[in-house]
C-alpha cells in the first residue's frame, strides 16, 4: 500500500488525536518525525563500530543501512511517532553481600511486552480511524536507533553516559517507535544537551566503560557484560570491580543529576516482582533450567540466561570472599 498524504490542516488534526491516544495509552512523551534516514547518525554509529566498541554483540554491525533507513523496514512509512515511557519505582537495593543487585529496567515486567503492547494498541486504534494505514512497531529489539529518533522528535537528548535524559523524567524512560505511512504534522524543536560541564556518570563508572563523553566501550561495561556476553566467565577487569550488580548496572544515571526529576512510573507492571530488585545468589546458583523459566517468565532478565545469570552470581560471590 502507497503512503498516505493529508493536506495540513488534516495532518495538524491527525497528528493531535495520535499523539492524544498514545498518552491515553499510557506514554508519558509522544514526538512525531518525518521517516528520513539518519545520516549524521550513521556515521557515528559506524565510527563506534570501527572502533569494535560493541563487543560480541555482532548483530549491531549488520546491515547499518537497514538500521537507519526506516523505509527499509516499512517501505511505505511517511512518519515516525516516537514515544517514551517512564518506568522509575521507588525501591532500593540491599546492602546485603549474599544478593545481588538488578538493574532497575528489569525489577518488573519485559518492557518488550509492556511498550509493545501499547504501541499495538496505538496502531490497532489508528486503523479503525484510517484503515489504509500501515504500520510496524520497534521496540529495542527491531534494527532501529531508539535513542536517535527520540532525540529527533524532541523527547529528550543523549548523555554522556549515551542514555536518552527527559527534563520531566530524568533518563528512567523506556523508548519506542511507530512507523507509519501517514503523512503527519512533524515536531521540528529538540531538545538541548543539557549535561554542561557535569561528568559524573564518567567519573563513577565502576570500570570507566565511558571512555569519553557521549562514548561506552561495552568491553567495559557491567550491563554488557553480565547480560548480552555468552562468554563463561566474566573479563576478569569487570569481575573484580561489579560493584555488586547481578544483573546490568546503573550507576550512570543513579548519579546523574537530571534524575532528581524521577517521578513514579504510573504504570503497574513495572513494579518489582518478589526477588528482582536484588536476588539472593545462593539461590541464584541453585536455580534449575525449569525453575528459572518459571521465575523470570516474561522478565528482562531471562535476557542473561540460566548460564550467564549464574556465571555473574558466581563471579560476586569470588570476589566478595577475596575482598573479606
Amino acid at each position: 500500500m502507497s503512503e498516505r498524504r493529508h493536506d495540513s490542516a488534516s495532518a495538524r488534526l491527525l497528528s493531535a488525536r495520535i499523539k492524544e491516544r498514545a498518552h491515553a495509552e499510557g506514554f508519558n512523551k509522544v514526538g512525531i518525525v518525518p521517516a528520513k534516514p539518519l545520516s549524521g547518525e550513521r556515521e557515528r554509529l559506524e565510527e563506534w563500530l570501527a572502533r569494535e566498541f560493541h563487543g560480541g554483540m555482532s548483530w549491531m554491525a549488520r546491515d547499518t543501512e537497514r538500521r537507519t533507513d526506516p523505509r527499509l523496514l516499512l517501505p511505505s512509512a511517511r512518519s515516525i511517532v516516537a514515544v517514551a515511557l517512564n518506568y522509575y519505582t521507588p525501591h532500593e537495593h540491599t546492602r546485603d553481600a549474599a544478593s545481588g543487585k538488578i538493574s532497575r529496567y528489569a525489577w518488573g515486567d519485559d518492557y518488550h511486552d509492556v511498550v509493545g503492547g501499547k504501541l499495538r494498541s496505538l496502531l490497532a486504534w489508528i486503523r479503525e480511524q484510517w484503515p489504509e494505514a500501515e504500520g510496524k512497531i520497534c521496540v529495542d529489539a527491531q534494527p532501529s536507533m531508539d535513542k536517535a529518533w527520540a532525540v529527533r522528535a524532541g523527547l529528550g537528548w543523549i548523555g554522556k553516559h549515551t542514555n536518552v535524559i527527559t527534563r520531566e523524567y530524568g533518563s528512567w524512560v523506556f523508548l519506542g517507535e511507530l512507523l507509519l505511512n501517514l503523512e503527519l504534522e512533524y515536531d521540528t524543536e529538540q531538545v538541548s544537551d543539557h549535561c554542561g560541564t557535569c561528568t559524573l556518570c564518567l567519573e563513577a563508572c565502576p570500570t570507566q566503560a565511558i571512555t569519553e563523553p557521549y562514548v561506552v566501550d561495552s568491553n567495559k561495561c557491567i550491563s554488557y557484560a553480565t547480560i548480552e556476553l555468552r562468554a563463561p566467565e566474566l573479563p576478569s577487569e569487570v569481575a573484580s570491580r561489579m560493584d555488586g550488580w547481578l544483573y546490568g548496572c546503573d550507576v550512570c544515571q543513579d548519579v546523574c543529576p537530571w534524575n532528581r526529576f524521577e517521578q513514579p512510573a504510573q504504570e503497574a507492571r513495572f513494579e518489582p516482582r518478589p526477588g528482582n530488585v536484588s536476588a539472593n545468589l545462593p539461590v541464584i546458583l541453585q536455580l534449575t533450567p525449569d525453575t528459572y523459566a518459571e521465575r523470570f517468565r516474561r522478565s528482562p532478565i531471562k535476557r542473561a540466561k540460566l548460564a550467564g545469570l549464574q556465571r555473574n552470581a558466581r563471579a560476586l560471590l569470588e570476589h566478595a570472599d577475596k575482598e573479606e
